[in-house]
This record gives C-alpha cells, structure tokens and sequence, in this order.
C-alpha cells in the first residue's frame, strides 16, 4: 500500500473539487492530514500500542514478574574460562544461551548428556562474541556441574568455499539447535559482519547452519570435533516480505536499529521452519511517518486511535514510533537445511518497538506459543522506561496464526532492576518440559563487563505455569542456576 501516492492524488482530486466550488486551497489543506489516516493489517498479527499501554497496568503483578534473586548466592560459572591473547587464564562472560532441543523444543539428551551453547567472550573485549558448547550429565543441576567444550568453530571454519558471506564474519551471535532424527547436532545461529561504513559493511547478520561434529574421548568429556555442512540460509530476500541490510543502509537513517537473527528451530509434520527476529519490509507495513496513521498499528477504539496518534505526532519519541518495525519472521527450510520458502511475518510490532529478540516457539496441547524478549529501552510507550525488561508472549491454533496476546496484553514475564545489580536478567527462553503445563526459563544474570569479580553467568532458572491463554510464575518455583529441566 503506497500511501503517499494515495494522498497525493486524493489531494489533487480533493483540491479540484474545492476549486470548482469556489473553496479555498488553504482549506482544503486543513484536511489533507486526515486522508493519511488508515487501517492495514497487511494479514499479519499486531503488538498495538494499546496493549503495551495496558501492560503498564500489570507491572508489579506477581503472575508476571520476575522472581527475586539471593545476590549472595550466585556464582559465575566455573567451567567459563578461556586463555586471552596474551596466554593468561581468564574467566569469561556468558550471556545468551540455548539448550540442545528435540524437534518439539523440549530437552534433547545426547548420549547422557545436556547441551548447552551459548554466546561468550572476554569481559574486556566487547567484540570477542562467539559461540562456546557447555555439557553437563543428565541429572545434575549444580552450575559447578557444567563443562566447557570450548567454542563450537575454528577461526578458519567460516572460509567456506563459494558461500558469500561466511568469510567476512566478525562474530557469531544467537539462535538455536536441534537433536536430528538421525542423531546429529545441527545448530543454527546469526553470522554477523563487521560495521565499517567506510567499505559498506553494515554489520549484516545472515541466518546460519552447520552440523557440530561430537566425540567422547573418556567417560565424562564431550569434545568439538568439527562442523560440516557448514552455510548462510537466508539474509532477506528482496526486502519486500523483510528489510535488508542494503535497503536499511541505503536509506542512510543510523537512528534506525535493523535486526536479521535469532533462528530458532522449529517443526511441523515433519516440515522444518526457523523463527528469526528482523523488521517488515516494503510489503509489510515497513517504516516512516505514514506508518504512525495506521488504526492497526493503536488497536482498540477509533477515539484511543485518534488521542494517542495526536499524542504522538507531538512526542519526542515520533521519529523512533516511525522507524519501529520489528518482526518475528519465518521461512520453510528443506531437509538439507537451504532455503524453501519466505513466509510472511508471524507478528510484528510498527510505532512500538525496532526490537523484538530471541523468538521462541513451541506447540503444547494443541496450541502454538510463540515468545520474544523486548527492552523498555527500545519503546516507544510513554510509561515504558528504559530499566523494563521483558519476555512478551503470544498464542496461537496453528504455526501461522493469527496470534494472540497471552495475558490479555501480551505480558509473560517483567522486570524493573538497575541494570547493575548483579541480579539483573534478560534474554528469557522457555523451554518446555515433557507432560506438564509448566516450562523451565532461562536466563542470563549480570550485565557484561559491569564488575570486576561477577561475570555474566547463568541465572537461576525458574518456572512458568502455561494453561490457555494465561501463564504465571509458579510461586516457590526458582531452580538452580543453569537448570534446563525441572527435577522437582
């Protein structure tokens, strides 16, 4: 829908009339604002600006808050060592993390054996981000239990004959891995390149797999042995269904936060899918002032539309609303992990966030639950600020949706913490667990870098109850560090 073009021609058609009845231009024009005013879905679900403003309401409501934590008591994970360049034995920080899953997103077992992976790197090293593999025996819940296998690729591995796009990795960001039907670790995760304007590189993320090779060289060690099949999948297409990084560089707007990662894994009757964060692209709603006249993106009532688009054509937060338009995308994968098909987004949210991370999808009694960690400080909701974090989450009768927002809003989990107490989390994944309504969240805990002796390490697992469309935190239900299934 090309909206200025429609303006512009309502408003020749507009301005003929009025000359032809003898009004004036000048009058005509007073009304010209209103013909920007629309309402397009574009056949996909909405976080609305409706519901974030009701969410605010919900803060503080036990159902959905994040349990408190024992400062005292947390560690670092002891296994989360490396060597830097200069030979020394360090610990280092580990932030995002996913299990090794089965193809319906519960806990996979590999040989006795929980996996692990997780993004990590030198505290004092912002750009040292790659992927390391953490194991542990099945059984064990203490943080001291799990070990480092050490990162999953070699600096060499991304030298991949004819892949475009592999060589010029500068680091290795999130996603997700799944146990195959033939017994292999297959991982998924973002190939993110360097940011250097200069030669055109804008940090393009690229969705990404390879097979991780394992060995066991004793009774209690897993060891790396390599990956193979080893290649980009998917980086945007044309930008009509989402926004490239080419098209998002070539608009030259550095205000402007553009996302293409976080696969996560999922299947259907046996057909493979992968979820990824992005922003929607010119066939999807895109960006720009027009966007902030669209009904679909305010929800609710036509008078809540109208107050709070008045609202924010005044706000200071007007030109970040129009540039906001995450996405939780999909595509159909073959069985040999290429592209098959560019679906439409399952949910988007224009006017309100740039940001939606670390989409997370599973079925359970017979419905699709679909989550996504969001920051206060990426919105634009006035009452949001920018120590809320959150996992919001949302509910569907198949893989495609339409979705709805759990909790009425779209609420699952929220926290309001300076960002340096050490207890402070992000990244919430669900996992669901075998034959329960209740599914373990994970986490990390401790910004990186923000103190000399605490690391980022796991935080302590809690669970979550799941019936319908309503969810809670199980009272009493924290876990220990790290935890991935629950043995209580």
């Amino acid at each position: 829908m090309n909206v200025n073009k429609l303006v512009k021609q309502a408003t020749v058609v507009t301005l003929s009339a009025a000359i032809l009845l003898g009004g004036s231009a000048s009058q005509t024009f007073a009304k010209e604002k209103d013909t920007l005013d629309h309402n397009e879905t574009y056949g996909v679900s909405q976080i609305t600006r409706s519901d974030m403003h009701k969410m605010i309401d919900q803060h503080g409501d036990a159902r959905f808050t994040v349990p408190k934590f024992d400062a005292s008591t947390i560690k670092n994970i002891p296994s989360a060592k490396k060597y830097d360049e200069s030979g020394n034995l360090i610990d280092i920080d580990v932030w995002d993390t996913w299990p090794l899953q089965n193809a319906d997103g519960t806990v996979a077992e590999y040989n006795g054996y929980h996996i692990v992976f997780g993004l990590a790197g030198d505290p004092k090293n912002g750009s040292d981000t790659f992927i390391y593999l953490f194991y542990k025996k099945v059984g064990e819940t203490s943080i001291n239990a799990w070990k480092n296998a050490g990162r999953v690729f070699d600096d060499s591995d991304k030298y991949v004959p004819n892949d475009p796009y592999l060589k010029h990795q500068a680091e290795e960001w999130s996603g997700s891995a799944t146990f195959t039907s033939d017994g292999e670790v297959r991982l998924f995760y973002t190939n993110r390149e360097p940011w250097i304007a200069e030669s055109g590189h804008y940090g393009k993320q690229t969705l990404t797999t390879a097979q991780v090779n394992l060995s066991e060289p004793d009774a209690n060690t897993l060891q790396v042995d390599g990956v193979e099949d080893y290649k980009s999948i998917y980086e945007g297409g044309d930008s009509t269904i989402y926004q490239t990084v080419d098209k998002f560089s070539s608009e030259g707007n550095f205000a402007d936060n553009h996302t293409f990662r976080d696969p996560h894994y999922i299947e259907e009757d046996g057909r493979k899918y992968l979820v990824f964060e992005a922003n929607t692209g010119t066939e999807y709603g895109y960006q720009g002032e027009e966007s902030l006249y669209n009904r679909a993106y305010y929800g609710k009532s036509y008078k809540f539309f109208q107050d709070e688009k008045n609202k924010l054509l005044q706000s200071p937060k007007k030109d970040l609303a129009a540039l906001a338009n995450g996405a939780l995308g999909i595509i159909e994968i073959n069985d040999d992990y290429t592209l098959k098909n560019e679906m439409k987004p399952l949910i988007v949210s224009n006017t309100v966030t740039d940001e939606i991370e670390r989409p997370n999808i599973f079925e359970k009694n017979g419905k699709w639950y679909l989550f996504t960690s969001a920051r206060g400080s990426k919105m634009t909701i006035d009452g949001i600020d920018d120590e809320d974090i959150y996992m919001l989450g949302y509910v569907a009768n198949s893989l495609t949706g339409p979705y709805k927002p759990l909790n009425e809003t779209g609420i699952v989990l929220h926290q309001d913490l300076d960002p340096y107490d050490i207890t402070w989390t992000y990244a919430h994944y669900a996992i669901p667990q075998p034959e329960s309504d209740n599914v373990v969240v994970t986490s990390y805990m401790t910004n990186r870098g923000y103190f000399e002796d605490h690391k980022s390490t796991f935080a302590p697992s809690f669970l979550l109850n799941i019936k319908g469309p309503k969810t809670s935190v199980v009272e009493d239900g924290i876990l220990e560090q790290g935890q991935i299934t629950n043995n209580k």
